[in-house]
């Protein structure tokens, strides 16, 4: 199939429409393009594909082609204005220029003000508009001015002005902005209208050799200023398009480091000799906040009382010049009973050069809470898994030390012996529901389980869990439950919730007092994503050097405790993707005391969907 039969979306770029700004295109070496046109031709091959976008070398090379157009055509309104201007100051001092040369300067500068002062002339619209002779572009500029330039030159040849050099004009427009076989025919153009008027002159009776050689002279340098012109120019887009791509990858890489740097679980902070904040991540001004977060930045840390230590921390910072790799803990003093300590690590935008000043520093911010917990999580792990394979190996020599003393009783006749076999009995079963915590938690593979209705599993434990207890329900009893009156299904197992909630009510009950709803239970829908159940106590505030090893395994304020049941509910919540955690309520609350579970939402089924009971 011919070109000529291809559908007008798939032909090739025809080369006469190639302009000097092919140097945009992949090869880029405009010493080996002859007439073509890199950047055309991508342009033409980015039309062929529809829905693909734009190559950047398009819109560069368009932008760049607009903007050196304008600067033509203004070029050309400034040239007429002179060439008024000209006329005017001549006939002042005597001088006066013939009728052709008045109304040929008035007509060029009639035309290129008006292509100045009306938008539609002034943008081209795509780079191949100049590309065509008969393109109205190409006839209202390059065109015109060799017409006017040389008819100027031709009305005189006595006259006082020397209308040569406005050749250069067109020439240097053309090599710029056409393509190079065009260009190049523009130079042979003009200097073909030297070698004319020089022929007019010899029939004046001038010198023939003085006026040809100063016409081909004048015509060669057409030509070397059309070929330098030209590559100048693809030079020039070359650089521009490597300039821009420099730019929008930086553009990309400061949006990837934002999205990182906004991602962050640490605060960061970007903060000057001033106390400045420039740049808060969102961990940042949490980490700065008692509640929620902190305002955007740009803030002033200076006239926060409770920022006054970190403002301490930044000034020394400045001052000494280092900071310790590992950080310094800072307090945050927000009120008496509302304190946060965090860890601050310093980093300066640049290393430290003697005599060199730093105006900016980044702070890393943590919770020491947090890094203190994630240290225990590490540890507790690893005591996790040594803990399952030790309880795995208890369980044998007590099933032995529980089968003989079951032996020894049915023997046993004394009193004093019975009662010792029943103490051995009573430490046999604790040891055996220690070691089945153990390995009910020990690390293995949990299986997948479905959406169960949260509402209508809390208050079924709620039931059992006060029948077991003796807690009659009701208005006066110690208990109060607050549940939604729809359904909210949740990822979890039915029976791992039923054992945390129980867990959590028996501690709740052991130190609360036992008004009526000194425990309350609260289920709600935090988000779309999350709900949260939580059981409140009005006990005695939980103190703040007991607060960081309420979930590590071992650890009870009780003599006769085991201190797995809080440790038990943290591991059977992270099976499931939810977190357990407490925290202590304002002094003017009736519940101080709250252990919360956020676990994640899920749609039920409609045969999932159960009645929930009314409490």
């Amino acid at each position: 199939m011919s070109a000529a039969e291809l559908p007008r979306s798939t032909r090739p770029a025809p080369l006469a429409d190639e302009s000097w700004f092919g140097a945009f295109g992949p090869t880029g070496d405009t010493t080996s393009q002859n007439e073509e046109s890199h950047f055309t031709a991508s342009w033409h091959s980015d039309a062929q594909q529809p829905g693909r976008a734009r190559r950047p070398s398009r819109e560069v090379a368009s932008t760049t082609f607009e903007r050196i157009y304008r600067a033509f055509i203004a070029a050309r309104a400034a040239l007429g204005v002179a060439l008024v201007a000209t006329l005017v100051v001549g006939g002042v001092f005597g001088l006066r220029p013939t009728v052709p040369i008045v109304a040929l300067s008035v007509a060029f500068a009639t035309l290129a003000i008006s292509m100045w002062l009306l938008p539609r002339f002034r943008r081209p619209g795509a780079p191949h508009t100049l590309a065509r002779l008969r393109s109205p572009q190409w006839i209202a500029t390059i065109g015109a001015d060799l017409v006017f330039f040389t008819g100027l030159h031709l009305a005189s040849p006595g006259s006082s002005f020397n209308y040569v050099a406005l050749l250069v004009l067109p020439v240097l427009m053309a090599g710029v902005l056409t393509p190079r076989v065009l260009a190049l025919a523009t130079a042979a153009l003009a200097t073909l209208a030297l070698l004319g008027t020089a022929w007019v002159g010899l029939l004046s009776g001038g010198d023939a050799t003085l006026l040809m050689t100063q016409a081909g002279l004048a015509g060669s340098g057409f030509f070397v200023i059309t070929v330098l012109a030209g590559e100048l120019a693809g030079r020039l887009a070359r650089e521009e398009l490597s300039a821009r791509g420099s730019l929008e990858m930086a553009r990309q890489q400061a949006a990837l480091n934002r999205l990182v740097i906004e991602e962050m679980e640490d605060g960061v902070l970007v903060v000057d000799r001033g106390g400045k904040v420039r740049a808060a991540n969102p961990s940042g001004r949490r980490l700065l906040a008692p509640e929620g977060m902190s305002r955007a930045a740009p803030f002033q840390l200076r006239g926060v009382p409770a920022w006054g230590a970190l403002v301490d921390a930044v000034e020394r910072a400045f001052a000494e010049a280092a900071w310790p790799e590992a950080g310094r803990d800072v307090p945050l003093q927000f009120a008496p009973d509302s304190h946060r300590t965090l860890r601050v690590r310093v980093r300066f935008t640049r290393k430290r050069e003697p005599r060199a000043s730093e105006e900016v520093c980044v702070l890393f911010l943590e919770d020491v809470r947090s890094v203190a917990a994630r240290s225990r999580q590490e540890k507790l792990a690893a005591m996790g898994r040594v803990s399952a394979g030790i309880a795995h190996e208890i369980r044998n020599p007590l099933a032995a030390i529980a089968q003989a003393n079951a032996l020894l009783t049915e023997d046993a006749t004394d009193p004093g012996q019975r009662q010792l076999m029943r103490m051995v009995t009573e430490n046999v079963e604790r040891l055996k529901r220690i070691v089945d915590d153990v390995m009910e938690v020990a690390p293995g593979r949990v299986q997948d389980v479905g959406a169960i209705d949260a509402t209508a599993q809390l208050a079924e434990v709620c039931g059992e869990w006060a029948q077991a207890a003796g807690v009659q329900l009701g208005e006066q009893s110690v208990l109060r439950v607050e549940l939604p009156s729809e359904p909210i299904g949740v990822m979890f197992d039915a029976e791992h919730l039923r054992r945390v909630l129980v867990n959590l009510l028996d501690n709740a009950r052991r130190y609360a007092s036992h008004r009526p709803g000194a425990i309350l239970l609260t289920l709600r829908a935090a988000t779309e994503a999350h709900a949260e159940f939580s059981v409140l106590s009005d006990g005695a505030p939980i103190p703040a050097d007991v607060e960081p090893y309420l979930f590590e395994p071992f650890f009870s304020t009780r003599s006769r405790g085991a201190g797995l049941g809080l440790y038990i509910c943290r591991e059977l919540c992270e099976r499931y993707g939810a977190r357990i955690d407490y925290r202590l309520l304002p002094p003017d609350a009736p519940h101080r005391n709250e252990f919360f579970v956020d676990v994640r939402r899920v749609a039920l089924q409609p045969s999932e969907a159960r009645l929930h009971l009314t409490s």
